[in-house]
């Protein structure tokens, strides 16, 4: 399925870092990288015309969350021609809030969709 979001908040990633000191009496504390973390997702003010994102919403709701590999794109100006994508790898939504309702709209509108990953890769 595809959407159409003007905004997206979240894309981060974070090294923590583990201190040490080296034996022998030094007094130097050294730094190490240890676990990564990935911020979640928010993808905000969006319209589509397909049920797929609350269908799989819903699916880890009702405990069988399914983890997918999503693409946010960054469009040029034109707003068809991708810049930059950003690839959320074993993704899941995992919170959900619907736009106030247009009696004279087809679509669906998203006020808001929030993305879990493990692993954040760039691409064209």
């Amino acid at each position: 399925g595809e959407g159409r979001f003007t905004y997206c908040s979240g894309l981060g990633v974070k090294i923590d870092s583990i201190q040490y000191r080296e034996g022998g009496g030094g007094h130097v504390v050294r730094q190490i990288p240890g676990q990564v973390t990935y911020a979640h997702v928010t993808l905000k003010y969006g319209v589509t015309d397909s049920r797929e994102i609350w269908d799989w919403f819903m699916l880890g709701a009702q405990g069988s969350v399914e983890r997918r590999n999503i693409t946010v794109s960054v469009l040029s100006p034109d707003g068809s021609t991708p810049v930059i994508n950003w690839n959320l790898i074993n993704a899941w939504p995992k919170e959900w809030t619907a736009a106030p309702l247009d009696a004279l709209s087809r679509d669906v509108l998203i006020a808001s969709v929030t993305f879990a990953f493990d692993e954040l890769k760039i691409g064209t």
